[in-house]
């Protein structure tokens, strides 16, 4: 769930799953203070329509992937972190980051100031990791931290503690980022995909707070997915007639905590501990407790699972993969 399936009838937006989001982290550096940890998870290893595997190629070369951040509460990018990937030959990966400000964050497109190029894209157990000046990057198939009865939620919210994805993949991008590049103090974040397949850059999926693109959006999904957060008041009345259906809200209640979820951002202070929803996201927060007593109005409170034990304590901070994919590049 999360996001793992964002498309139509829980599909993959444009039918790609390299494109589908999944979770969103920033937290603190541990040990350090002066730097944060954003992490961009993508590609479910696992596809729920139709069931069965995904590909083993981690990133889509035609793709952006992008990380947005709104330093003044507009919700609109004022900085954006951009990355693109490549194949060689035998089809190993590498990437390329970029950093832009300005209008240009605001905006579409693969340009920006070159952080790291040619990093590799990790396939194994081993991750490897680039570092830039003061950044550290990663990306790579790694375990997916997400957490969550997924089977409960499909059985009426009867949850039994079945972690559905304790065996999980996913694709992460995680950046050590200094907090002097991340503007003055609080800021918003989201994550995106812009698919450039077609010729132009149309934006595949967006996100940055956990499981509710699957649950609220209704018909309007695929309008939702590719708007603004600057545009997210139109999808109040979604969000609110969502609630009142699952959690028996009075329509003024239900308005009320629908303007509390949009626009989809994650308020994020690096000076603060990481603590979702209030500030950011940690690998280990139950982000999914959160948003069962949001959308049942206190009904249900937890689905009886915790978090992922595979979970590191130096960078890139996601558990190793649980399967080790074939085109894994031999280190030099």
């Amino acid at each position: 769930m999360s996001h793992h399936y964002s498309g139509p009838d829980f599909g993959f937006p444009h039918g790609d799953a390299r494109l589908d989001l999944t979770d969103l982290y920033a937290f603190p550096k541990p040990g350090d203070t002066s730097k944060s940890i954003l992490i961009m998870n993508v590609h479910p290893s696992v596809s729920a329509n139709p069931q069965g595997p995904t590909t083993d190629e981690p990133f889509a070369t035609e793709a952006v992937y992008e990380l947005k951040i709104d330093t003044n509460g507009d919700a609109i990018a004022d900085i954006a972190y951009r990355v693109r990937f490549s194949s060689d030959k035998s089809g190993a990966q590498t990437a390329t980051l970029r950093r832009v400000e300005g209008e240009q964050a605001a905006g579409t497109g693969d340009e920006g100031r070159t952080i790291v190029e040619g990093a590799p894209v990790s396939t194994g157990p081993d991750p490897y990791v680039t570092g830039a000046g003061d950044y550290r990057f990663f990306a790579g198939w790694r375990s997916d931290s997400f957490f969550f009865d997924g089977q409960g939620a499909l059985n009426n919210l009867q949850f039994t503690g079945d972690d559905l994805f304790a065996d999980k993949d996913v694709c992460s991008i995680v950046l050590e980022v200094p907090n002097s590049a991340l503007g003055s103090g609080k800021m918003g974040l989201w994550h995106r995909t812009v698919d450039g397949a077609g010729g132009k850059w149309v934006q595949a999926d967006r996100g940055a707070l956990a499981t509710q693109t699957n649950f609220l959006t209704g018909d309007e999904k695929g309008a939702y997915v590719a708007a603004e957060p600057k545009d997210d008041a139109r999808f109040v009345p979604v969000f609110a007639h969502s609630l009142e259906h699952a959690g028996g809200y009075t329509p003024e209640e239900a308005t009320r905590v629908s303007r509390s979820l949009l626009p989809d951002i994650l308020r994020y202070d690096p000076k603060l501990p990481a603590s979702y929803p209030q500030n950011g996201r940690a690998l280990s927060d139950d982000a999914v407790d959160v948003f069962l007593s949001i959308l049942t109005n206190g009904k249900v409170t937890g689905d009886k699972v915790g978090p992922h034990k595979d979970l590191l304590t130096v960078f890139p901070y996601v558990g190793a993969p649980h399967k080790a994919r074939s085109m894994e590049r031999v280190a030099a």
